[in-house]
């Protein structure tokens, strides 16, 4: 991206190692500053030019969300010099970021994003988790597993300092208690489509609202929205999508569990295991700079009818169906070996993800344990 665009903006959630990756993959060939620091951030508020003339070559400016104002003089030198790569931009209020994009640096911004560690940098580094229901319970979040810290110490300060800092400082949310509610609510609706009106009338809250928060917390890397599959593009947006979290240590954490055993018997263990996968799937590509394009599917008529995951890509349909079971069950198979997309569209391949360790296929359908992701 850096030798395409003149701005590279790096965004992701809280904590999920923006600044550490930038520094190390970047340190000889950029200067680097971050607008954390009280002194640097006044100097850029009050003297924008002064600020971007202090520095000599190629800079990333870390959490630029903290003084917005300046994405108009940086497009006013990127436009006069237009060198690919002159400033690499990191954040995690991404809601504050975007719409200072859009209105400075559109056609002129390329943007990734960053999500916590996936299976393949945890395998590469020798912590890839032992059993799902680690994997599920502690998350993937980079402090909490390279300092070890212990779940129930590192989540509430997360939580914490995400509603208290980034939700204050940065939303027009007063109500704090009432969005930690809604985060909860939010939580335990993991893996389902999202019913606006259940939603807000569990917090004292209208749709508008509930929908606005959503988009709050989407827009900070909290959740995701996966929409349903339909041959009609429009259709995909009008009809109800199901929502999910990025990081399901964050998750359990919402969910009130203190202990991995209590995730075992949960009733919601086959959603956090669903979400596990999905957000994986996520991190592939994001990790490889494309947005993905995943779907859910459920026949109209039939609810019972249903298939986890469809993949589009232009060799056709990746259809998955995600199990928390340790068991290669042949039903798992049965919705995906009924669904025929209209044409010019194509199921491409099919397979099973879940807990068991078997390697078995049924009609052509691969069963895939979940570190194989």
């Amino acid at each position: 991206m850096a030798s395409k665009f003149p701005v590279v903006f790096l965004t992701g959630p809280r904590q999920s190692g923006k600044s550490t990756l930038l520094q190390n993959l970047f340190q000889e060939k950029y200067e680097y500053v971050s607008l954390e620091e009280k002194d640097t951030r006044d100097f850029a508020l009050n003297d924008p030019r002064g600020f971007l003339n202090s520095f000599k070559g190629k800079v990333i400016i870390d959490e630029a969300q903290r003084v917005p104002n300046i994405f108009s003089y940086i497009q006013t030198r990127v436009d006069k010099k237009e060198i690919p790569g002159m400033y690499i931009l990191s954040g995690s209020q991404n809601f504050l970021m975007m719409r200072s994009i859009s209105q400075s640096l559109a056609g002129r911004v390329g943007i990734l994003s960053l999500l916590p560690f996936s299976l393949s940098e945890l395998a590469t580094a020798n912590m890839l988790p032992k059993t799902a229901d680690a994997w599920m319970f502690n998350g993937a979040y980079p402090r909490l597993i390279s300092s070890k810290i212990a779940t129930e110490d590192f989540f509430p300060s997360y939580i914490a300092t995400y509603v208290e800092r980034d939700i204050r400082l940065e939303t027009k949310i007063h109500d704090l208690d009432k969005f930690r509610r809604f985060l909860g609510i939010t939580a335990a609706s993991t893996g389902s489509p999202v019913n606006l009106s259940k939603l807000g009338a569990e917090v004292s809250i209208d749709a508008r609202t509930v929908n606005s928060w959503l988009s709050i917390l989407e827009e900070s890397y909290i959740i995701f929205r996966l929409p349903p599959y339909f041959n009609n593009l429009g259709k995909r947006y009008i009809k109800t999508p199901k929502l999910y979290f990025y990081d399901t240590g964050l998750l359990c954490a919402l969910l009130g569990f203190t202990h991995i055993k209590e995730l075992k018997l949960h009733r919601m263990r086959g959603h956090i295991f669903e979400a596990a996968v999905i957000s994986e799937i996520v991190k592939k590509h994001f990790n490889a700079g494309q947005r993905p394009r995943l779907y859910y599917w459920r026949d109209s008529d039939n609810k019972e009818k249903e298939i986890d995951l469809l993949e589009e890509s232009l060799r056709g349909l990746e259809l998955t169906e995600i199990k928390s079971s340790q068991t290669a069950n042949k039903e798992y198979i049965k919705n995906m070996m009924k669904f025929n997309p209209p044409p010019p569209q194509k199921v491409q391949s099919r397979r099973v993800i879940y807990d068991g360790s078997e390697k078995p296929v049924f009609s052509g359908v691969r069963y895939v344990n979940w570190k194989s992701l």
